[in-house]
């Protein structure tokens, strides 16, 4: 499974040691606004060149307004900064008939899609049939709602054989991520504050305090 950072906020993107490696960052409006960031070309572009700083393989940004000429404007700057950074760009956008038009025209500029907000199966068909190259549900959301998130990820899982790959949003435990591993997903994006929680563990712990313990008392033993 391929880990994203869920964060616009640049210094969050270090993760301490024990975590595994990440495939890149994933923003969105929200996020960056809680990263204290305007949503802008100008922050956008940072976010770019950040990301290349940290080398970073790859950096999803979401696209704020599905007015075409707007995007592809925006698109110019970044895929030329992508570019110099040597980081893959992926364009995040809802799963939404008004997004259609901008869409086509990111899959046009040969830049992967990702379709986030996907709720249901119709959804999901429709994205694999635009040819998505990701679709994220928000796991959170949807368990909120009163949904069978587990239902909705199994049928991401098995559209992934056609070329639309899962990328879970809104993780926000690990038992949930431990069942998305097992369930097949292909990508999961995840608070960094819960990734670097979990890089240790109380049971972990517990284990070696009894492994010193145990080798301390061993010592009295006759050899």
């Amino acid at each position: 499974m391929k880990l994203y950072i869920d964060s616009a906020a640049h210094s969050e993107w270090k993760l301490p040691p024990g975590c595994p490696p990440v495939q890149g960052v994933t923003t969105n409006p929200t996020l960056v606004l809680r990263a204290g960031l305007p949503v802008s070309l100008a922050a956008y572009r940072r976010l770019v060149a950040q990301a290349g700083e940290c080398g970073l393989p790859e950096l999803m940004l979401q696209l704020p307004q599905p007015d075409i000429a707007q995007g592809m404007a925006w698109l110019d700057a970044l895929q030329a900064d992508a570019e110099r950074a040597a980081l893959r760009l992926t364009i995040k956008l809802p799963c939404h008939p008004d997004w259609e038009a901008l869409m086509d025209a990111v899959r046009a500029r040969g830049l992967p899609v990702l379709l986030t907000g996907v709720a249901n199966p119709v959804q999901l068909l429709w994205a694999a049939h635009k040819g998505a190259a990701y679709v994220a549900p928000y796991l959170g959301r949807l368990q909120a709602g009163g949904r069978d998130v587990w239902a909705l990820v199994g049928a991401c899982v098995a559209m992934q054989a056609q070329g639309t790959a899962l990328l879970a949003a809104s993780v926000k435990s690990a038992d949930v991520l431990a069942q998305l591993i097992a369930a097949g997903a292909a990508a999961a994006t995840l608070q960094p504050a819960l990734i670097a929680s979990l890089a240790t563990d109380s049971i972990t712990s517990d284990a070696i305090r009894q492994f010193d313990a145990d080798t301390l008392a061993s010592q009295a033993l006759p050899s």
